[in-house]
């Protein structure tokens, strides 16, 4: 009996403990990317606000709507997974209430019984009887310690009751503050897809807009073409550059290996000891790995003359490694213009990006992404620029009205570079790009850590 007592104490206490620590950490993980996400939704109802008071920029108004409604989609499936989340926690806590109240029932039950069983035996006489009956005297000491214990386990079937009503209560107390959680995160849940339908009757109204200004809207695209042609063609001009300078810095460095080589097989030649030349005729098996060419200094990665240093190849590395995982150039902004080739609704237009608009304040602080050395500053089409070396990959900074860097300076990850300027529309925005040497642009949001 005392033994199911214990049972039933100790499954009392497993489910009278909170909700796991994983529910919890996961509600408050999705409760810190609702608060991000709201204050980014406040920044961009500024931007649209803003371009809303430049009649030309109707692209601008389409782009802040666009990146409105996706936050705002982002936001509701958020609060749709905190909704999940509440649901499960009523449902576990409903099955640990009807847990609790079945095991507090059976303790009731047999407390119940004991004290009829106290109740019967209370007079001396079944006491004595019960002792003198023993059949020894070792006998008699095990009947009272027995007696002794059972008075013992009654108190604590007492104290057990009133521990397993308390935690009982309290998780009755945390189903019910559940369920007005639930209904509170419902209502908020309702407030947005309200919004989202007045957003998304906007972005309609601006299409519609756009439609009636194609011819207009074609000229900024073509502009904005030319535009990033034109940087484009910088950058890679640059990147050549540093190409040519890196493969004639390896070749010297490789004529000169051979010269010495050179100088080391005639002094050995004039040397009769066999064991010399045979240690000459392995050198030059070494030597000839050297000078058949340019090749890649580390194995298993291909060629590229930006790595032929130690530095260079460490530098690709830890850009590499920290893909996915590389800070952001702003401390505040949303992308509102995005990697690729995207189509203008309610036009034929397309229009193509070789990084990410950022729609921010003009001045804000702009920073390296990451460890590198500023191989370019200046003007590229009338956009200010910086452009950093990570070894084989390169950062772009663009829309810049001031810059803090000078060519050739080391730079490390969190670096100011300068502040940010405007977009050909006139508003704040920085254009931020990263590309290889050979001229391939990724996307920036692959590589830069998640915000959220």
């Amino acid at each position: 009996m005392i033994k199911r007592f214990f049972i039933i104490l100790f499954s009392i206490a497993v489910f009278s403990m909170p909700a796991s620590a994983q529910t919890n950490s996961s509600r408050e993980d999705l409760q810190k990317q609702e608060q991000t996400l709201r204050k980014e939704l406040d920044e961009l109802n500024q931007l649209l606000e803003q371009t809303k008071k430049n009649k030309k920029n109707s692209l601008g108004q389409l782009e802040a709507i666009r990146s409105k409604i996706n936050k705002r989609k982002s936001l509701i499936n958020g609060i749709a997974k905190q909704v999940k989340i509440l649901d499960d926690a009523i449902y576990n806590n409903q099955l640990d209430v009807q847990k609790l109240k079945k095991d507090l029932d059976t303790l009731k039950s047999r407390y119940q019984k004991s004290i009829v069983f106290a109740y019967k035996s209370r007079s001396g006489y079944e006491y004595l009887n019960f002792l003198f009956s023993a059949n020894s005297f070792n006998d008699a000491v095990k009947r009272i310690t027995y007696l002794k214990s059972y008075r013992q386990n009654r108190e604590a079937q007492a104290n057990a009751i009133d521990l397993s009503q308390n935690d009982l209560n309290a998780k009755i107390n945390i189903l019910g503050a559940n369920k007005k959680d639930r209904l509170k995160t419902l209502e908020v849940q309702h407030e947005q897809l309200k919004v989202l339908v007045v957003d998304q009757k906007e972005q309609d109204k601006i299409v519609n807009q756009l439609k009636s200004k194609e011819q207009e809207i074609t000229a900024q695209v073509r502009q904005k073409e030319a535009q990033r042609k034109k940087m484009q063609s910088a950058l890679l001009t640059i990147i050549r550059r540093e190409t040519l300078e890196a493969e004639r810095k390896e070749k010297e460095r490789l004529a000169k290996l051979k010269a010495s080589n050179d100088a080391s097989k005639i002094t050995a030649k004039n040397n009769s000891d066999e064991s010399n030349s045979l240690k000459t005729t392995s050198k030059n098996s070494k030597v000839g790995n050297v000078e058949g060419g340019l090749t890649s200094t580390t194995d298993n990665r291909p060629y590229s003359a930006l790595e032929t240093t130690e530095e260079g190849r460490e530098a690709s590395i830890l850009f590499e490694n920290n893909k996915g995982n590389l800070p952001w150039p702003v401390d505040r902004g949303n992308v509102y213009i995005h990697f690729g080739v995207e189509n203008i609704p309610g036009t034929k237009l397309n229009r193509k990006s070789d990084g990410i608009e950022l729609a921010l304040p003009k001045g804000s602080s702009v920073k390296s992404v990451a460890n590198g050395v500023v191989k370019y500053i200046g003007d590229i089409n009338g956009d200010l620029t910086v452009f950093i070396q990570h070894g084989k990959y390169f950062s772009t900074y663009t829309h810049l009205s001031s810059i803090t860097v000078s060519k050739d300076q080391e730079v490390r990850a969190g670096t100011l570079l300068g502040k940010s300027g405007i977009n050909l529309d006139g508003e704040g925005a920085l254009l931020f790009m990263i590309n290889n040497e050979k001229g391939t642009f990724f996307d920036p949001e692959s590589w830069l850590k998640n915000r959220r």
